[in-house]
């Protein structure tokens, strides 16, 4: 098992990957440095491994079947996760790896945002777009992570081990964070810089297709992880407008003895069924969401056993 992991996922980043391999390896020189091709059409797997990355090959396309597969093959006590186009200085690693192995930290955040991130990103509506994002996950969950979307992050053995990886593309950063809120894992944030990609460099994330992916994907996982919030939210709007077009019915009723709508009368009858039907559902599956949490301390127990095991041989 290696001590420190930098895990780099990369798709066409020949322009900078022998530079952010370099810088890795001269800030964490005793770490192992892997490289994950992704279909890259250009050079990079070539100047990875020639700089002295383990570079090693993921065909399915997304960044999300990426990391599942680097999560799956790599051991380490301490990951460090960053992208291949050299926005993310490689000088705050050992910061990030520290709060892991001295720490406790289960995943650590690098902050871009409280730092230099809205002076250097030139790309409309990324901005307004990591803002909006991280007022979506920071309310409903009641945490305080600063930066969702970030590709510069660290985690723990336990966390990579346990987090079960089900997105495919870039919302993958919104899945780990809400899975680690959700689980009640220590989540540290550290304040790093950002510089824009160099000349040359194309991003691959679409501001608008991939930015919906990423609110449908808090949308699925609040639902998930907080069906009783969710459903009984549904299930309050349902009963509200029941009550809206019920009323004038009901008033005419009480004045003249006749139920003038019937339609609207069926229909506020279905909504409120409807409504109960929510809330029932969300009291459920709020149940059975208690079972699964429980389930996950009893896996995640047991992974830590096994590191431990591990590591007195």
């Amino acid at each position: 098992m290696d001590k420190i992991a930098v895990l780099i996922p990369c798709y066409n980043e020949e322009k900078t990957i022998k530079k952010v391999v370099e810088d890795a390896r001269r800030n964490l020189p005793d770490a192992a440095i892997y490289v994950y091709n992704n279909n890259s059409s250009d050079r990079t797997a070539e100047i990875a491994a020639a700089a002295g990355a383990i570079v090693r090959n993921e065909f399915m396309q997304g960044k999300g079947n990426v990391i599942r597969r680097m999560f799956r093959e790599v051991d380490s006590e301490c990951y460090i996760m960053v992208d291949g186009d050299d926005t993310y200085p490689m000088e705050f690693a050992p910061q990030l790896a520290d709060r892991v192995l001295n720490h406790n930290a289960d995943m650590v955040v690098g902050d871009r945002l409280s730092s230099t991130y809205f002076q250097e990103n030139k790309r409309p509506f990324h901005n307004m777009g990591n803002s909006v994002v991280r007022s979506s996950i920071n309310h409903p969950f009641h945490c305080n992570v600063r930066d969702i979307m970030t590709g510069y992050r660290a985690f723990s053995y336990d966390f990579v081990k346990t987090y079960p990886v089900l997105s495919r593309g870039f919302e993958i950063e919104t899945e780990m964070t809400i899975h680690a809120v959700y689980h009640n894992m220590q989540i540290d944030n550290v304040i790093i810089e950002y510089r824009d990609r160099p000349e040359g460099s194309v991003s691959k994330l679409n501001t608008y297709s991939d930015g919906m992916k990423v609110l449908l994907t808090i949308a699925r996982l609040f639902k998930n992880y907080k069906p009783l919030a969710f459903f009984g939210t549904l299930a309050g709007v349902l009963a509200v407008l029941s009550l809206i077009f019920f009323v004038p019915v009901w008033m005419a009723f009480l004045k003249t003895g006749e139920v003038l709508r019937y339609p609207t009368l069926i229909v506020c009858g279905f909504t409120m069924m409807a409504a109960l039907l929510s809330l029932f559902a969300g009291m459920i599956l709020s149940n059975q969401e208690k079972n699964t949490r429980r389930t996950f301390e009893i896996l995640r127990n047991i992974v830590h056993s096994g590191k431990m095991a591990d590591n007195q041989k």
